[in-house]
């Protein structure tokens, strides 16, 4: 008899269930484990993915682990994303020039790293939103850890021009030069005229920053009011969904796009490097989002 909702397959362990799991420094926050056990019900592979909290003084122990153990997979986040790759055994080019790793994948005890944040964002981005890039001006806010993948995934892309904003120049011109060899991008200071005129003429702008993620969820990282009102705001932050300045860009007319396509892409690519498969990414979002909307969800 068919039914109005799908039922969602249990997840069953026993003595041939593969490992998989997430690292950081916090770790507690993280939508990862449901949203990738769902996966692995979806697809009918015989895995369990945890949430391991790794201190930064024992990453080195934790490697140790994943080979002794035969932990097929590990995704990485915050802090941990460059220091990784020196306890793996190969990093993937894009992940190298990017600097950061974010998918480890263990074969047969051969750690290899991969860097899927800027893949996921730009198929979020051109999914939803933005479909080409191409010929586009666009601004970066932010020159952290996550701006990197970001912009590695844009400047394949094309874009007539990006500009890294950030507080600490130095900072943006350091991230520009790192990449100067991928297509048209420069960086300014996030205070002034000139970062004004560039965020005035923007196709795009890009948060990268944490600024305005649960729990401050009021705080802006730029003037609204410089945005072009055909212009798309965009925000890796995904919790919460849409973020103030999300809403404030979409209440003056723009086109705008939260961080959760991005996390759910992330989370894909890694799930396809470590099973072959392709992910079942309408079950993954449909997860992640019913456990952001929960009373509880922080």
């Amino acid at each position: 008899m068919e039914t109005s909702q799908k039922a969602i397959p249990r997840l069953a362990l026993d003595s041939s269930t593969t490992v998989f799991g997430v690292i950081g420094d916090p770790i507690r926050q993280s939508k990862s484990p449901i949203m990738m056990n769902r996966a692995f019900r979806e697809t009918g592979v015989n895995g369990v993915y945890a949430a391991f909290h790794v201190s930064p003084e024992r990453l080195g122990d934790f490697w140790l682990g994943v080979r002794a153990m035969g932990i097929r997979g590990v995704n990485v986040t915050i802090p941990h994303k460059l220091d990784v790759m020196k306890h793996l055994d190969y990093v993937d080019d894009a992940a190298r020039l990017i600097g950061a790793v974010n998918t480890v994948v263990n074969n047969g005890g051969m750690l290899t790293g991969y860097n899927t944040d800027g893949i996921g964002y730009v198929r979020s981005l051109k999914e939803e939103v933005m479909p080409v890039l191409k010929g586009k001006r666009i601004a970066v806010i932010g020159a952290g850890g996550a701006a990197r993948g970001i912009l590695y995934a844009l400047l394949g892309e094309e874009p007539e021009l990006v500009t890294v904003l950030n507080r600490t120049e130095e900072r943006a011109q350091e991230l520009a030069e790192a990449f100067s060899g991928c297509g048209n991008v420069q960086a300014l200071s996030s205070a002034g005229d000139a970062a004004d005129a560039v965020i005035r003429s923007a196709d795009l702008v890009v948060n990268t920053t944490s600024i305005g993620m649960y729990p401050y969820v009021d705080d802006m990282p730029l003037d609204v009011s410089l945005l072009r009102p055909d212009a798309v705001a965009s925000d890796l932050i995904y919790n919460p969904l849409e973020t103030a300045w999300l809403a404030r860009a979409r209440e003056l007319g723009c086109r705008t796009h939260g961080g959760l396509g991005m996390f759910i892409y992330q989370g894909a690519y890694a799930f396809e490097y470590w099973t072959g498969l392709p992910a079942p990414v309408q079950a993954m979002r449909e997860t992640v989002l019913q456990a952001l909307q929960a009373p509880s969800a922080t």
